[in-house]
C-alpha cells in the first residue's frame, strides 16, 4: 500500500512514520512519498525517517519530491498536512490580530480566517488533482483549519476526504483517566461540535454501555480539576456547563484574558516556532549522515510539547502541562486507525471530521462537522450524538457562517465575503475592524492578493 504525504518536509511526520513503523499486519504501508515545495526541508525529514528505521526490518521504503503530481500518481492514502505561508505567515496572522486587539491564534479568530483563505485555494486545487490522478486515494486531512479545509475539499472529493484532529482524543483520554477508567481507549465518547468548538456530553464504559459516567466528574472538584481541561476553565465553570469543552473553547469563554496574555507574551507561538523550526532545519542542512536525526527531532518536539498553549495556562493559573500530554499518540494513532479501518475493513470508532448527513440538525448535510464516526471499507459514517445545547448550538451555527464566507471568498475571491467573515466571528467585535483586519493580512501576505473588491 502506498501512502502520499503533503506537506512531507513538515514536523509532524515522523510521527507518523513511526506509527506505520509498529504496524506489522499484512496490508500495511510498504512506500511513503514526501511531498514538499521545500527541498531542504525534505532532506532534513528524509533523514531522521531514515535514523527511525535503522535496524527495522521492511521499514516503509521512502521518496521524496517536488512534483505534486508525481506525488499523487499511485497512492492509496494521501495525507494532506500543507502549511501554506509557513510559520512566518502564522507569526503574521498572530501580529496583525493582536495590533488590532483581537486573536490571531491559527485556528480560531481572526487568524484562522486569514489561515484560512491562504489555504483554502491550494486545498482545492489539491483534491481536484487527486480527483483527476488518483481518484480511488482516500484524502486524510490533517491541514487547519481542518474542519474548514475538509469541507473545502469534500466539494471536489466527496465524503473520500475526512479530517482528523488529535484534540478530542486528548480530551477523551484525559477524562477517562480523571474518572479512573483503566483502560481510556475501551470507552465511548459522546463528542459534538465542529473542529477545536466541541463538547464531551458522555463517556461510556464498554461494561456499562448505558450508563453515563461524566456526571461523577463533577462531584469531586479534586478530580475536576486533577487535569488539563479543568485546570483551563475551572471547576465552576465546567459545572455551569454540565460538559467539558474542547481546550481550544478557552479561547471563546476566557477572550479577554487570553488576548492579554497573548500580547504581553515575549514572542507569539507563531513566531516561537518559526524560531525553533528555523533552528532544528538550519542545523539538519548540512548532514550528510542520519545517524542522531531521530534525537535532534524529538528534542525539539519535547519543547514543542511543553510550551503548548503556554499563554492560555498562564492566564488560567493552569500551571506546566502534565508528563502524559507530552507524549505522542494524537495524530498518528487517529490516522492509522482510520487508514486500518478503511484499507482492511477493520471496522473503528473516531472522533473525526465529516460531511454532517443529519447528525446535527441545525447544519446542512454538506456542512463538516467532529463527530464520533464508526469507520470500515466504504468510509467514515457519522453517528448519533447528543443534541447541541442552546449556547452550543449558536455557537457552532455562527462559526460555520464564518466558514461558508471563507469559503466563498476563497471560491470566487471575494473581498466582501472575506469581510464579512472577519465581521461575523464572535472573536471580532467590529465591521470596522473587520475591514482593518482584511488590510492588514492583504499587506502580510502577497498570496491574498487574488481578494478583489469587486467580486462576489
Amino acid at each position: 500500500m502506498r501512502l502520499t504525504i503533503l506537506g512531507g518536509g513538515g514536523f509532524r511526520v515522523p510521527l507518523v512514520y513511526g506509527a506505520l513503523l509498529r504496524d506489522r499486519a499484512e496490508g500495511r504501508v510498504t512506500h511513503v512519498t514526501l511531498h514538499d515545495l521545500d527541498r531542504a526541508r525534505l532532506s532534513a525529514v528524509a533523514h531522521v525517517l531514515a535514523d527511525q528505521a535503522a535496524g527495522v526490518p521492511d521499514a516503509p521504503a521512502v521518496s521524496v519530491t517536488t512534483d505534486l503530481d508525481d506525488a499523487l500518481r499511485g497512492a492509496d492514502f494521501v495525507f494532506s498536512a500543507i502549511r501554506v505561508g509557513g510559520l512566518e505567515g502564522r507569526a503574521a496572522d498572530e501580529s496583525v490580530a493582536l495590533a488590532e486587539g483581537v486573536l490571531g491564534q491559527e485556528t480560531v479568530g481572526a487568524g484562522g480566517i486569514a489561515y484560512g483563505l491562504r489555504t483554502v485555494p491550494v486545498a482545492v486545487d489539491i483534491a481536484r488533482r487527486v480527483a483527476r490522478l488518483a481518484p480511488d486515494a482516500w484524502v486524510i486531512n490533517f491541514t487547519n483549519p481542518a474542519g474548514l479545509v475538509t469541507e473545502a475539499m469534500s466539494r471536489h472529493l466527496g465524503e473520500r476526504v475526512i479530517g482528523i484532529c488529535d484534540s478530542p482524543v486528548g480530551l477523551g483520554r484525559r477524562v477517562a483517566h480523571a474518572l479512573g477508567v483503566a483502560d481510556p481507549a475501551r470507552v465511548r465518547l459522546d463528542y459534538t461540535g465542529l473542529n477545536h468548538l466541541g463538547w464531551l456530553h458522555g463517556v461510556y464504559a464498554d461494561d456499562e454501555p448505558g450508563r453515563n459516567l461524566l456526571p461523577a466528574l463533577f462531584d469531586d472538584e479534586r478530580v475536576l480539576t486533577s487535569f488539563e481541561e479543568g485546570r483551563l476553565f475551572g471547576a465552576e465553570w465546567l459545572r455551569s456547563l454540565g460538559s467539558v469543552p474542547n481546550e481550544y473553547l478557552h479561547y471563546y469563554y476566557f477572550n479577554r484574558e487570553t488576548v492579554t496574555a497573548y500580547r504581553e507574551a515575549k514572542q507569539t507561538r507563531g513566531a516561537f516556532l518559526r524560531d525553533q523550526q528555523a533552528r532544528f532545519y538550519d542545523g539538519m542542512a548540512d548532514r550528510t549522515s542520519a545517524s542522531g536525526a531521530l534525537a535532534a527531532w524529538d528534542r525539539t518536539r519535547a519543547e514543542r510539547e511543553a510550551t503548548y498553549m503556554a499563554e492560555n495556562r498562564e492566564a488560567a493559573g493552569a500551571g506546566e502541562r502534565a508528563a502524559d500530554d507530552l507524549e505522542s499518540g494524537g495524530y498518528e494513532y487517529v490516522a492509522l486507525a482510520l487508514m486500518r479501518a478503511i484499507a482492511r475493513d477493520e471496522r473503528a470508532t473516531l472522533i473525526l471530521n465529516v460531511r454532517n448527513r443529519g447528525t446535527l440538525p441545525l447544519l446542512d448535510d454538506a456542512a463538516v462537522v467532529e463527530v464520533p464516526c464508526r469507520v470500515d471499507a466504504a468510509g467514515a459514517h457519522p453517528l448519533a450524538v447528543s443534541p447541541l445545547t442552546g449556547h452550543e448550538a449558536g455557537l457552532v451555527a455562527a462559526v460555520k457562517a464564518v466558514e461558508r464566507c471563507v469559503l466563498q471568498a476563497g471560491e470566487s475571491g471575494s473581498a466582501r465575503a472575506a469581510v464579512k467573515a472577519f465581521a461575523l466571528h464572535p472573536l471580532v467585535d467590529s465591521v470596522t475592524v473587520a475591514r482593518r483586519l482584511l488590510d492588514g493580512y492583504r499587506s502580510a501576505h502577497p498570496g491574498l492578493a487574488y481578494l478583489k473588491s469587486g467580486a462576489r
